[in-house]
């Protein structure tokens, strides 16, 4: 599991507080661990936290499992024009595939990595943000080599 933080040019915007469905997800943010739902009646993994299983619909077998924080960038797009004067153009949002399944909405840093910028299918890891209320916010960032050469999978 990741326990990166990395310095960004950026500062989340609000972000909705916890609820019954969300609170153990949110509980792991503060200790940079990134969790996802599974069920444990049919298996499914889904994210984010919700009240009922999308496999079977049951209440009842729902638990926030560890999560490895790799993924792979599925699309994205590099917003040029923000919505709102606070935030900093240019920056990345992106769907991406955790290494579970699911996939989350996120932001990409930096927004332009390199010279060639994000590419669909480029792998990812887990960073955080932390918010004034000790929670954290993921995001996503290129993995980074590890002292023998090879990439970590961890972040």
């Amino acid at each position: 599991m990741s326990d990166m933080t990395v310095s960004t040019d950026w500062t989340p915007g609000e972000v909705p507080p916890a609820d019954e469905n969300s609170a153990a997800y949110w509980d792991a943010t503060r200790a940079h661990r990134l969790t996802v739902q599974s069920c444990t009646a049919c298996g499914a993994v889904q994210h984010p936290p919700r009240a009922l299983c999308t496999g079977c619909g049951s209440m009842e077998h729902l638990t926030q499992v560890d999560a490895a924080g790799t993924g792979t960038v599925d699309t994205f797009t590099v917003v040029h024009r923000a919505p709102r004067p606070e935030l900093n153009a240019p920056y990345t949002v992106a769907r991406v595939r955790l290494a579970e399944g699911p996939v989350v909405l996120t932001r990409l840093e930096p927004a332009e990595p390199g010279e060639t910028g994000w590419r669909i299918g480029d792998p990812v890891a887990v960073a955080w943000a932390d918010l004034p209320d000790g929670r954290a916010l993921p995001y996503y960032t290129a993995p980074t080599p590890d002292p023998s050469g090879t990439t970590s999978k961890e972040h």
